[in-house]
């Protein structure tokens, strides 16, 4: 698709050359389908590189069904963030009230740009680099940059597949090893671990026992040794299943991404079973209907969109370029994102149920140690009996009758009250404790799981799916990563996987330290944030603005067999543009008015406290945002002022079966398009293997007309005219 390319035209000549394009534009294959090439420069290479083009075409990998295909995309777009981000956001923006921003973001910019991401991986069957390269020579920085996202994104979100291990081993044993604070005996005398004592169980197993956490980033604190064995484990486990591409990877994602939902149904049948399930399920579907216009809220949502459908790694492209031509992309991005949203319905519906559960637990516990405090007062005349309800039962305290109770000393005890130190003990107080990220599974879940009967039966059914579901994720991932360098540099791919993996786990010690967790916090909310909107901004740019949204509309309408929805025109063209250009302001903004910073586990509070980051972590933050993006204003500038090839030095046609691989020559200027078509610069056809136009909605295809001839190459075939620009 360069645009810069030129043709020499050869108008008043006979050589063969010419004739061979004249018949390759009258639909006139040539006897030698394989060694049919044509070099209009003369270079001795022409033939050379339209052989290999085309031996690449033919021995690129293919999925074995489209059930596996289909399961790859699942396994990559539903991941971790699916089980705790999107709970927590629900909790955190209004319950249900957070469904409808969320919603309207992913039908105005989550499906088409899904749609656009499967569309162009399938037509140019390359990894991101070789996409955007050949979409725009000037923007194929995007795909480098991609690569350098997903390489980010999978150094510590495989630490999280390692915190799952841990938790998995751990989980063989009753009772639980986070169910009740360890015990330390000094001689005869047996004290609770006062850390543990002022937190709880399952965060002091979380923060000491797993993490062994330092105070602050800024101390590092050594080697986790059991994290770093966990980690190793989970890049050995991810190695040997990309190591192979898709014939190994294909095959893991039978398991890995149908598992989860098996372990999800059974937790959700089992949540519903649970006493106070259904206050969790009404507190997330009852709306706060204010929240809807907050502007942060809808950040939140778009941002959740691009993570939820992997929109920018490269891993949707990767995955798709591996599909036939003929595949319905269409469906298949409709139904990877209904997929992807059931599932986060899903897990969000079994996480309130769990956490209602949890919170009646809780509730019940806060009644009867506040109980235990009047009875101390009552005992000691600080109240009076005269204060309690007279049908009002210690021995089998309700919440309803403790409220009561709660409110008559308030009344009566107006000035003194507050230094009795009693609590409210409302369940929406519990409900409303939002635990963020990791918290979510690694404590409030943990938490809830150990009042379960045969808890530890549920504690590794879920620390396994976990596992599956990070999984299935670090495969896209690396796909994201693998595919393009491959199909870029030809590197020897099992060689370039372990060497990625190996390179992996070595840089990703820096997140098993002891304060490797705040990194963690680091590179997920900030370092890829602000790149992957960048570089979904520019994809759209890139198609529906350099390109053209006719032209890529029509060439789907030749690809798919009919013709998308108008909706994806307006969608791509205008709509989803502004709102990501919006996104992008608005999350410039929050990070100049709220600097960047992460929770803290203080050991001697056994409390946390958010803290902002130092200086150089702030200057490492940058850095990486900053490594992320260079690639494509570097690419830009080189490509624009010459100083970097596109590639495109020679004019090399092969032929397959009726099929045009063309790799247009870098030629004298202005005559590329008289040269093919004896037509202005401005009607060059696509480099697109289709050469119908789609003039927008409600147009006809330019085809019917048949009949009338095309220049001197006679009739039947009428090309595009396609501008060169749309802007």
């Amino acid at each position: 698709m360069p645009k810069n390319s030129k043709v020499t035209q050869r108008e008043h000549s006979n050589e063969h050359v010419t004739e061979s394009v004249a018949d390759l534009l009258a639909l006139e294959e040539p006897v030698d389908y394989k060694q049919s090439a044509l070099n209009v420069a003369g270079e001795s290479g022409g033939k050379q590189k339209a052989a290999e083009e085309e031996l690449d075409a033919e021995d690129r990998p293919a999925w074995n069904s489209k059930l596996q295909y289909i399961l790859a995309q699942i396994g990559f777009s539903v991941g971790l963030g699916n089980i705790w981000r999107f709970p927590y956001l629900c909790q955190k923006n209004g319950g249900g009230a957070y469904l409808v921003p969320y919603l309207v973001l992913l039908i105005i910019i989550g499906i088409p740009l899904f749609f656009l991401e499967l569309a162009v991986g399938q037509r140019i069957r390359r990894g991101s680099i070789g996409v955007w390269h050949y979409v725009c020579p000037r923007l194929g920085g995007i795909g480098f940059s991609s690569c350098i996202v997903c390489l980010f994104v999978g150094l510590y979100y495989n630490v999280i597949i390692g915190w799952s291990i841990f938790y998995f081993f751990k989980s063989f044993q009753y009772p639980l090893p986070w169910s009740e604070c360890p015990v330390i005996r000094n001689g005869t005398v047996a004290v609770v671990e006062a850390e543990c004592e002022k937190s709880s169980a399952t965060t002091y197993f979380w923060y000491r026992e797993a993490l062994d956490i330092s105070n602050s980033i800024s101390e590092s604190g050594g080697l986790n040794w059991k994290m770093t064995l966990c980690l190793l484990v989970a890049w050995s486990i991810v190695g040997m299943a990309v190591v192979k591409g898709i014939q190994s990877s294909g095959k893991v994602m039978y398991f890995s991404s149908l598992f989860p939902y098996v372990v999800l149904a059974c937790f959700l049948v089992r949540g519903l079973l649970l006493r106070g399930a259904i206050d969790g399920i009404l507190h997330m579907f009852t709306p706060k209907l204010d929240k809807m216009l907050d502007p942060q809220v809808w950040r939140e949502a778009a941002t959740q969109v691009f993570f939820a459908l992997g929109l920018g790694f490269g891993g949707v492209i990767a995955f798709s370029s591996y599909n036939k031509q003929d595949n319905n992309c269409h469906f298949d991005a409709a139904l990877v994102s209904f997929i992807n949203f059931f599932t986060s319905v899903l897990a969000t519906l079994v996480v309130f149920a769990v956490l209602g559960f949890k919170a009646n637990i809780m509730n019940e516990k806060c009644v009867v140690e506040n109980a235990e405090k009047i009875l101390g007062y009552l005992n000691s005349n600080v109240l009076s009996r005269d204060l309690i309800p007279p049908h009002v039962n210690f021995s089998h305290l309700t919440t309803k009758d403790y409220a009561e109770m709660y409110n008559v000393i308030m009344t009566v005890k107006e000035d003194k009250f507050s230094a009795l130190g009693l609590d409210p003990c409302l369940l929406e107080d519990e409900l409303d404790k939002s635990v963020q990220g990791t918290g979510l599974a690694f404590i409030a879940f943990t938490e809830a799981m150990t009042h379960f009967p045969a808890s530890p039966f549920w504690s590794v059914m879920f620390f396994l799916m976990l596992i599956n579901l990070g999984l299935g994720s670090m495969i896209g991932t690396m796909a994201g990563i693998t595919t393009p360098i491959i199909d870029t540099f030809k590197v020897p791919k099992e060689m370039f996987t372990v060497g990625c993996c190996v390179f992996a786990f070595f840089v990703g010690l820096l997140f098993v330290q002891r304060s490797g967790n705040y990194f963690v916090t680091m590179f997920d909310d900030y370092s890829a944030t602000l790149p992957l909107t960048v570089i979904v901004i520019l994809e759209n740019i890139a198609v529906a603005w350099i390109y053209g949204t006719k032209k890529f509309m029509q060439e789907l309408t030749e690809m798919l067999g009919f013709r998308p929805y108008r909706f994806y025109f307006y969608m791509w063209k205008f709509v989803s543009p502004l709102c990501m250009a919006v996104l992008t302001t608005a999350s410039i903004i929050q990070l100049g008015v709220t600097p960047p910073g992460y929770s803290a586990w203080i050991k001697e509070e056994a409390a946390e406290r958010y803290l902002y980051f130092p200086d150089w972590a702030m200057a490492l933050l940058i850095t990486l945002i900053i490594v992320a993006t260079l690639p494509m204003p570097v690419v830009f500038i080189l490509r624009h002022f010459h100083l970097l090839s596109d590639g495109s030095n020679t004019l090399s046609v092969s032929y397959k079966k009726g099929r045009m691989m063309k790799d247009i020559s870098n030629l004298e200027e202005n005559d590329e398009t008289r040269f093919i078509l004896s037509k202005v610069p401005s009607e060059a056809p696509s480099p697109m293997p289709t050469h119908r136009s789609y003039l927008g909605p409600g147009s006809t295809s330019p085809l019917e007309t048949s009949g009338n001839p095309n220049g001197r190459y006679g009739s039947g075939y009428l090309l595009a005219t396609t501008p060169e620009s749309e802007l």
